[in-house]
C-alpha cells in the first residue's frame, strides 16, 4: 500500500473515531456563543479564521455547519457534537473560551433565524454586508467555478425571478424542503439585506446583532476585529498579519449591467441605511 493510500486510510479511520466520540459526548458539549450568519461572499471565511485564532476562541468541527438551514432534521445533539468539550472551554485564569460557527446562508434562509432563537436565545450574531453588486457577481463566479451555473451573469440575472418563482413559498410550506435555486442562484435577491436584517433584529434585538461592512474589514481588518472582540466581550488580541480567504479572480462586470444593478439596489440600500442608521456608501 502506498504512503498516500495509508495516509487516506488513517485519516478516514480518525474521522470515524472522531464522529463516534463526538456523538457519544454530545450531551455535555458547549453550544455556540456566536454565529456569523452571513452573507455569502462577504468575507465570512476570513473573519471566522481570524476569530478562531484568538486565544479565547475555539472553532467548531468545521466552519460552516449549516444546521439551522440545511441540516436541522439531524437534531440538536448532532449540532452540539460539533463543538468543544467543556473542559476545553475554560482557562485556569477563569476566562471563558467562546466557540461559534459561520454559516452564511442563515441570514437569508426563511426558517433559520427563528430556529436559532429557539435553540440559542442568548447567542450573539454577526452579519457581514458587502456592496450587493460585487457580492452578486462574486456569488455568480463561485457557482460558475463549481459548475453549478452555466448561464452568463447577465442571463442569470435576467432569469433569476423565473428560477426563484415559488421556491420561497415551497420552503415556507415544507420546512424540510431544501431549495437549491434559493441557495445557489439568488444572486440579486440575497443582496437585499434590509428585510432579513429586520427579521433578525425583531427576534433578537439590536444589541445582539453586529453588522459589519465587508469593505471595511478588507481594508482595515484590525479595526474591524477590535469591534468584533468588543461585541463578544473578548480581550483584545495583539496585532498580527491578516490574509483574506476564498479570493476569486475574474473579468469585471459589463458596465451597462453594473449600472443596471446599481440602479436596482439603490432604493434597497437606502432602506438599509435608514434601518441601521449608517450610510455604507455603496455605489
Amino acid at each position: 500500500m502506498s504512503a498516500a493510500r495509508l495516509k487516506r486510510v488513517a485519516r478516514d479511520q480518525w474521522r470515524r473515531f472522531d464522529n463516534v466520540f463526538r456523538s457519544a459526548t454530545a450531551s455535555i458539549r458547549a453550544l455556540p456563543d456566536f454565529l456569523i450568519i452571513g452573507e455569502a461572499k462577504c468575507g465570512t471565511t476570513s473573519l471566522y479564521n481570524d476569530l478562531v485564532s484568538h486565544p479565547f476562541v475555539l472553532g467548531a468541527a468545521v466552519k460552516e455547519l449549516h444546521f439551522f438551514d440545511l441540516r436541522y432534521q439531524r437534531g440538536i445533539d448532532w449540532y452540539k457534537a460539533q463543538f468543544p468539550l467543556p473542559w476545553r472551554s475554560w482557562r485556569m485564569a477563569g476566562d471563558r473560551v467562546q466557540t461559534g460557527e459561520a454559516s452564511p446562508y442563515y441570514l437569508f434562509h426563511p426558517h433559520a433565524p427563528l430556529r436559532i432563537k429557539q435553540a440559542l436565545p442568548d447567542v450573539r450574531l454577526i452579519a457581514m454586508l458587502r456592496n450587493p453588486v460585487e457580492r452578486a457577481y462574486s456569488h455568480y463566479q463561485h457557482e460558475f467555478r463549481k459548475r453549478r451555473e452555466t448561464l452568463s451573469f447577465e442571463e442569470a440575472v435576467d432569469r433569476e425571478p423565473e428560477r426563484l418563482r415559488g421556491e420561497l413559498e415551497r420552503m415556507l410550506a415544507d420546512p424540510r424542503y431544501n431549495s437549491r435555486e434559493h441557495r445557489r442562484h439568488a444572486y440579486v435577491t440575497r443582496g437585499v439585506y434590509v428585510d432579513p436584517l429586520h427579521n433578525v433584529t425583531r427576534l433578537f434585538g439590536a444589541a445582539r446583532l453586529l453588522i459589519l461592512k465587508s469593505e471595511d474589514y478588507f481594508t482595515a481588518p484590525e479595526a474591524t476585529l477590535r469591534r468584533v472582540f468588543e461585541f463578544l466581550e473578548l480581550p483584545p488580541q495583539e496585532s498580527r498579519s491578516f490574509a483574506r480567504k476564498n479570493i476569486g479572480s475574474y473579468m469585471p462586470i459589463d458596465s451597462h449591467l453594473r449600472q443596471r444593478l446599481v440602479d436596482y439596489f439603490a432604493p434597497h440600500n437606502a432602506r438599509l441605511y435608514d434601518f441601521i442608521g449608517v450610510n455604507l456608501g455603496w455605489k
